[in-house]
């Protein structure tokens, strides 16, 4: 028995250095202070991280990035909130096909949907660019919501919204005072999860950004393509701080919303 679970333990240590070596190796190369990305690091400089503040289209682009997230998220949640309801809260025909819909955007390969908006968002219905940009988030953005907000819903017990129901209350009324507070830290981690989802998106973007209108992932690799300073491992490492932080607020508020039903 101790002879196995050294062997675990040996295993799982190899599956740590896969997954996280290469993150190790970004984050030293980072710190390089000479103009050419290596490993390991020659010296201690953070000069390629006030680099990224210096070049004017990472701030740009991330700006953009935001802005695309967060109204993205917005159109997300106005449709993701009444989905997730109505698919935890009744039983109707054909309600497993129209889950299976909104969940296929996460099934299908991104590059096969980013080409399929393209062809008909851009290229067929000829919108501008940045519209077809937040319509592309907005949709790869959905399932995480109704999935999130579904799975929050499941703990709720709907006999608190029936009775308040029975007292008077009308459905809507119902809707924002009684079933959306108790399920709030399920919608704040659908948000986060969605923001991540949209903020780190490439294969999607790529087909969605054109002349003038472009996210940082998509800046991040043209970069790649004329330089090879350590500036995208210093970016790669904030990016990752990030989105460390946002999934520990992410475990937090689903435990929260776990224990909370209990």
């Amino acid at each position: 028995m101790r002879e196995k679970n050294r062997g675990l333990a040996f295993f799982t240590l190899l599956v740590y250095i896969f997954l996280l070596g290469p993150l190790v190796i970004i984050a030293f190369a980072s710190f390089e202070p000479g103009s050419v990305l290596k490993f390991p690091p020659t010296g201690f400089s953070l000069k390629w991280y006030r680099n990224i503040f210096e070049v004017k289209m990472f701030m740009t682009t991330a700006g953009t990035s935001i802005i695309v997230s967060l109204i993205g998220n917005l159109f997300a949640l106005l449709l993701g909130i009444p989905a997730a309801y109505a698919l935890s809260r009744f039983a109707f025909k054909g309600k497993e096909a129209l889950n299976a819909l909104f969940i296929s955007p996460v099934l299908i390969p991104g590059i096969v949907l980013g080409f399929t908006m393209l062809r008909y968002l851009i290229v067929t219905y000829q919108l501008p660019i940045y519209a077809a940009l937040l319509i592309g988030h907005t949709v790869i953005m959905l399932p995480f919501i109704i999935r999130v907000i579904a799975s929050s819903l499941s703990n709720f017990d709907f006999a608190v919204e029936e009775a308040a129901l029975s007292l008077g209350s009308g459905q809507l009324k119902t809707f924002f005072t009684v079933v959306l507070p108790n399920i709030k830290s399920g919608i704040i981690a659908a948000i986060l999860i969605a923001f991540l989802e949209s903020f780190n998106n490439v294969d999607i973007s790529v087909f969605m950004t054109g002349p003038g209108v472009s996210t940082l992932p998509i800046q991040m690799l043209t970069y790649v393509e004329n330089h090879f300073d350590p500036t995208i491992a210093a970016i790669s490492v904030l990016l990752m701080i990030f989105t460390a932080v946002l999934m520990f607020i992410i475990e937090r508020l689903m435990g929260l919303s776990y224990f909370t039903k209990r």
